[in-house]
């Protein structure tokens, strides 16, 4: 009976050393966008961006709030909330999708692209993106960019603020996963 319980101590022990988590969290991720025109340019930053990937299924998931992005003049944090993402309606940004071609033991930098749908609004569009990803320490930084049309997720701009605001935003996004423990 002693030998037993020493053999499955022993057991517990060496699959707790040999554990690799599947899953990595980041919940202070940075998502920015910046609208270029020539009368006014407009740049707003969230940090309050969840975000996980299962690197067992190759998985991507996003959830933002919008009205923690931050912008420089109140009034347009207003404008963007009230007037044209509805945050009140629409309180989150989503993305799921799959990382193509990741492979998690390639320790260094990769580029892949990630497939999946982006929904603002309650809009759902596919989206390609191409991501750098670096592997250090059981770490992982996935950083990027891409463009939104605004007319995709049926965001209306008053025609007399519409030479204000870009037609097309680039927007960025930088994440910074360490291993979820359940």
């Amino acid at each position: 009976m002693h030998r037993v319980r020493v053999l499955i101590v022993l057991l517990l022990a060496l699959t707790s050393f040999n554990y690799k988590p599947t899953q990595y969290i980041d919940r202070q991720g940075q998502v920015s966008f910046f609208s270029y025109t020539t009368a006014e340019h407009i740049a707003a930053n969230n940090n309050q961006v969840l975000s996980i990937i299962d690197i067992s299924k190759n998985e991507i998931a996003i959830s933002m709030l919008m009205k923690a992005f931050v912008f420089k003049k109140s009034l347009m944090r207003t404008h963007f909330n009230e007037s044209y993402l509805e945050s009140d309606l629409y309180p989150k940004a989503t993305f799921k999708g799959q990382i193509v071609d990741f492979d998690a033991s390639i320790i260094g930098h990769q580029t892949r692209m990630v497939k999946g749908t982006l929904t603002i609004k309650d809009v759902a569009k596919a989206f390609e993106i191409k991501t750098d990803i670096q592997n250090t320490n059981g770490k992982y930084l996935i950083t990027g960019d891409f463009e939104i049309a605004v007319s995709d997720f049926n965001i209306k701009i008053p025609s007399i603020v519409a030479p204000n605001i870009a037609k097309v935003i680039t927007t960025k996004f930088r994440f910074e996963y360490k291993p979820h423990e359940e």
